[in-house]
């Protein structure tokens, strides 16, 4: 079994998580229980199914979580880029979140290729 607390790319998500949230609740209090609760939602389920995940005990259903977590990061990434687009958040600080996320997107993908290429049914 694997280690989620171990993992860079587990603790890259929980970083990026805690930088994001205070720049999300700069969001207008309208957009409280709309998109500042999507992002925030989307951005925790990164984490959580990288360290669910890891309970598994096939590599094949640890990439499948691997894949869920990589699929919220998508959906932040949707959400980041909105928010952006509505002059709801600061440009600059999306365009940096969105580097940090990407960065994320990047080590998941890695991350589950290499438990495919090791998956032999």
């Amino acid at each position: 079994m694997i280690n989620f607390k171990n993992l860079s790319v587990w603790r890259a998500s929980m970083n990026f998580t805690a930088n994001l949230y205070p720049n999300i609740n700069e969001i207008t209090k309208e957009e409280k229980y709309g998109l500042v609760m999507q992002m925030k939602r989307a951005s925790v389920s990164i984490c959580s199914n990288i360290a669910e995940g890891t309970s598994r005990t096939t590599k094949k259903d640890i990439s499948r979580f691997f894949v869920l977590a990589l699929g919220s990061s998508y959906e932040l990434e949707s959400q980041l880029i909105l928010s952006k687009e509505l002059a709801l958040m600061n440009s600059e600080i999306v365009n940096l979140r969105l580097k940090e996320l990407n960065h994320i997107q990047g080590m998941l993908n890695k991350y589950n290729q290499k438990l495919l290429d090791s998956f032999v049914e």
